[in-house]
């Protein structure tokens, strides 16, 4: 096997994933440029080109929001599932397991082997961030896309503002606005019922092949358990 397709075999499923995201915001680019000048030219006002639609901030609030609502629910889920638990479910630890778990279970410090990440074996704050590394990105990712979407969606607020001849509000005000929550909360929710749903459902459905399930003549008991 030659060294390009092995290395799409191995990493197929970040390539595709990753692809699927070009695609789609490709996509949303498209059709969010077409609705974008029907409003403008709705109000009487001159198109924009398609990269000057790239540019605003109508496409950069609406791209913004969605991430920084995914990466909270992979936030939450990484870090909630320390400690949280749902008996039957392939996505949470067995009920014995709750919590960080001993150095001898998670190989770090002395337990650590020639093969684990140099941080692994490292004491100090070195462990205890690397020990934490994927919430902890997970968390500023999903901060500063939260930013940047309350940002670009104080702009886009105040630019439909100024085109009905109204006056702009502060980044702060905005904040405090209805247009604000309302598009935070609109994600959050949908993200937490998915979660949620997730959670319960593989419980007792099965998905032949998919480490997201337990193996199809799995009890619906058992906890933990990959297909």
């Amino acid at each position: 096997m030659s060294a390009l397709p092995r290395f799409v075999r191995e990493n197929s499923l970040t390539l595709a994933f990753g692809g699927g995201f070009l695609l789609s915001l490709v996509g949303q680019a498209l059709a969010g440029h077409a609705n974008f000048n029907n409003e403008l030219i709705a109000e009487n006002l001159h198109p924009v080109t398609f990269w000057g639609y790239l540019r605003t901030s109508d496409f950069a609030v609406d791209v913004t929001e969605n991430w920084q609502s995914e990466f909270l629910q992979f936030f939450l889920y990484v870090f909630g599932t320390v400690w949280l638990l749902q008996r039957g479910s392939p996505e949470s630890k067995v009920m014995h397991k709750a919590g960080p778990q001993s150095d001898e279970e998670q190989k770090v410090g002395r337990y650590a082997t020639e093969e684990s990440p140099r941080w692994a074996a490292a004491g100090g704050l070195r462990q205890s961030l690397y020990s934490r590394s994927l919430g902890i990105v997970m968390c500023l990712i999903f901060l500063l896309s939260w930013l940047a979407q309350s940002i670009t969606g104080s702009a886009a607020f105040n630019e439909r503002h100024l085109r009905d001849l109204q006056a702009p509000i502060s980044w702060g005000a905005y904040l405090g606005s209805a247009d604000f929550w309302d598009r935070t909360l609109q994600n959050w929710q949908s993200e937490l019922l998915a979660v949620a749903s997730m959670a319960i459902l593989s419980v007792f459905l099965r998905q032949r092949g998919s480490p997201e399930s337990k193996p199809v003549g799995s009890p619906h008991s058992s906890t933990g358990v990959e297909g």
